[in-house]
């Protein structure tokens, strides 16, 4: 493994001590976050950062409090993969209303921390490996779970044992909808508001380790594509054993993205039909559990669930929405129905209020930035905050203290702006970025669809190159981004000697709803379609790029992107390497699958048209199909079908199965794959000319 490799994996690709996970307490006079101690240290503790005075404290060390941790329990883990959580120790934590206390896991044990700083954290006894703990308003008890049942502290058992889960996030809710916790305490902090998942009409998922046989099998509740998904519900569990289930018509509308205490005696909670094509933001009384319709959101083909903060009740009663312009220019937020912004801007998350004013990050020049603005919620006025070049986002205290967050080619900057404007910044102890990145951005064809070109550093024009395109290209998620992390892994690509070459075709988010809904009832041929237009226009503008020679690589949906390009258009790609690939997504989740493709029961065409397993006689171009043993997103079984139906139709490919390896491809394991894929791109693709 080279250098670069090696530092990117002993840095987790860059991230191991940079803070995170940020929450303001006490008026925001606190910046709680996570961070190791340098950028090699995989342990993640608690620290704080007075604001006043720019002084950090650690809290909580989990070396000290875990000196030999052990495994995770197995429900950690697993939300740490619904989370992309790649670092070890301390990975959340919840604070009290006055947020001058926190709890958090660690290990499966559970431990209280104040922020005075004068202490160590104390360990609270548990019924078991404690899961998500939360603590009511004054701290003087906390919720968690333990092997799926809600417990409270001081106290015992809060749930009923009728073979449900309790207190947690379903799969679906989890991976697809935003939504990891199940448990929320009222602001008495008596009462708890609790998610039951029945998940037993599901089909079950197992996963064996082949390096491992003396171990047992590892199995978990999927929903799969077409079938059943959890029965979830929501109760209200009193303190005197007293149960009242929220009522709306589950049926209809079974997936809950959302849900909280607004008051002592309101609940508001948004739910969705299985097709997401209605979003209703309820009211519930917790007393009766009778709900009220406030708010339904509707879209033909699916309301985009990317607009976090949305929908919301303001402070004056009104209902802030998203909503799409006429002709689906542009997402637009709405107040009582009434548009609030126009085409000029694409609303990408409402993060609060700030000074009467709305919080929100958006888009308004090119897709690849983002901005932070305040909007007026009476007359649409706009107000920039944070709108240089790059990606900037934002946190925000009840008092008026800010995060703001500045990414771009020079790095990343965080600044916390106190009310009384004085700044200060949580240090960063990440490694500095290797390579200064500035990709060629480009909007190519009658799509104005968003490239990135990266070329070898001292590039001599006139050189040909071999292209690898490197992305994702499927729904919610952006590869085209001035973030700068994200554009390390490519720089060193391009200085093996290729034109690296990143697309965002229609589908993904952030250029208009139009150009995401483009993907309606159908992945495999606007992706691609858009995918070969671009790579053809970057080509007549950048005379080096060799398409003769174009390889083609990607993880997830971007695995799928990579084997269908080689397996339908051998005439544009010559070589493969596919990672974690869905390769028919009649096997993948409820949530994100019928959201865009439908039931298969309903349209069974089109999951064949999207299914990669009937084209496996046309391989022509040399392919490698890689996948993580212990991927419970993606299952290996994906990857291992398509292999079998290339066997069986006698067309030669390379599999690379890795025991252990999960869909994040934590530890290493994605700089091992880049090393083994570069080995094949040369041998498939030759050196630049």
């Amino acid at each position: 493994m080279d250098d670069f490799l090696r530092l990117s994996a002993d840095t987790a690709r860059f991230t191991y001590g940079s803070p995170r996970a940020f929450s303001f307490g006490d008026d925001g006079r606190l910046l709680w976050f996570l961070r190791s101690t340098g950028p090699t240290d995989p342990l993640e503790s608690l620290w704080i950062l007075d604001t006043a005075t720019g002084t950090e404290t650690r809290l909580a060390d989990p070396r000290a409090l875990s000196p030999e941790p052990g495994p995770l329990p197995v429900a950690e883990r697993r939300l740490r993969e619904r989370t992309r959580l790649v670092a070890a120790g301390i990975g959340s934590y919840a604070l009290t209303g006055d947020g001058r206390r926190a709890v958090f896991p660690l290990y499966g044990k559970l431990y209280e921390v104040t922020c005075d700083g004068t202490g160590t954290p104390s360990p609270v006894p548990t019924a078991g490996p404690a899961l998500d703990p939360r603590p009511n308003t004054d701290g003087s008890r906390i919720a968690y779970v333990t092997d799926d049942a809600l417990y409270v502290h001081p106290g015992s058992r809060t749930s009923p044992a009728d073979g449900a889960r309790w207190g947690v996030a379903e799969f679906a809710a989890a991976e697809e909808l935003g939504r990891t916790r199940g448990h929320w305490w009222s602001p008495d902090g008596v009462t708890l508001l609790a998610a039951r998942v029945d998940e037993s009409a599901l089909q079950r998922r197992h996963f064996t380790d082949p390096a491992h046989p003396e171990l047992p099998a590892e199995d978990f509740a999927y929903p799969e594509a077409g079938g059943p998904n959890a029965d979830v519900q929501l109760w209200v569990l009193g303190p005197d054993g007293g149960r009242v289930r929220l009522d709306w018509d589950a049926e209809a509308f079974p997936y809950v993205s959302d849900a909280g205490w607004d008051s002592a005696t309101e609940i508001l909670l948004t739910v969705q039909d299985r097709l997401q094509l209605n979003v209703l933001l309820l009211s519930a009384d917790p007393a009766t559990g009778r709900t009220t319709e406030l708010s339904r959101t509707t879209h033909p083909q699916w309301v985009d669930p990317l607009v976090p903060g949305t929908p919301a009740r303001l402070p004056d009663g009104r209902m802030l929405t998203a909503t799409d312009t006429p002709g689906g220019a542009a997402r637009a937020l709405a107040v009582d129905g009434k548009p609030l912004t126009g085409d000029g801007i694409q609303v990408r998350r409402v993060a609060g209020l700030h000074q009467g004013l709305l919080l929100i990050e958006a888009g308004q020049r090119d897709p690849a930035e983002q901005q932070v603005l305040l909007l007026d919620p009476d007359s649409g006025a706009l107000t920039p905050l944070a709108d240089g070049p790059g990606v900037h986002s934002v946190s925000a205290a009840a008092s008026g203290a800010l995060l703001l967050t500045g990414a771009g080619a020079g790095g990343i900057r965080r600044t916390v702006r106190a009310p009384d404007g004085r700044e200060s910044s949580p240090a960063d102890l990440s490694a500095p970025l290797p390579y200064r990145v500035e990709p060629v951005l480009e909007r190519v064809t009658e799509h104005g669809v968003p490239t990135a070109l990266v070329l070898p550093r001292g590039h001599v024009p006139g050189r040909k190159l071999p292209v690898l395109v490197d992305g994702y290209g499927g729904p919610g998620f952006q590869d085209v981004c001035a973030e700068p992390r994200r554009w390390q892994h490519r720089q060193w690509w391009a200085d093996q000697g290729f034109a690296v070459v990143t697309v965002d075709n229609r589908g993904t988010p952030y250029v208009s709803p139009a150009f995401t809904h483009a993907m309606y009832r159908g992945f495999s041929e606007v992706t691609l379609e858009d995918q070969v237009a671009a790579l053809r226009a970057l080509g007549e503008r950048h005379r080096d790029l060799d398409l003769g020679r174009v390889g083609v690589r990607g993880w997830s949906y971007g695995g799928y992107l990579a084997a269908m390009a080689v397996l339908r258009r051998p005439d544009v790609f010559h070589a493969a390497a596919a990672g974690a690939a869905p390769t028919d997504f009649r096997h993948y989740d409820t949530a994100y699958t019928e959201r865009y493709l439908g039931l298969p029961q309903e349209n069974p065409r089109v999951y064949e048209r999207d299914s990669l397993i009937p084209d496996a006689p046309a391989l022509v171009r040399p392919l490698l199909l890689v996948t993580g043993l212990a991927d419970d997103n993606v299952h290996p079984s994906h990857t291992l079908r398509l292999s079998r139906a290339l066997t069986d139709a006698g067309r030669p490919h390379q599999l690379l199965a890795l025991p252990g390896v999960t869909h994040m491809t934590p530890g290493g394991a994605r700089e091992k794959i880049m090393a083994l894929e570069l080995e094949f791109f040369r041998r498939e693709l030759g050196p630049a000319l």
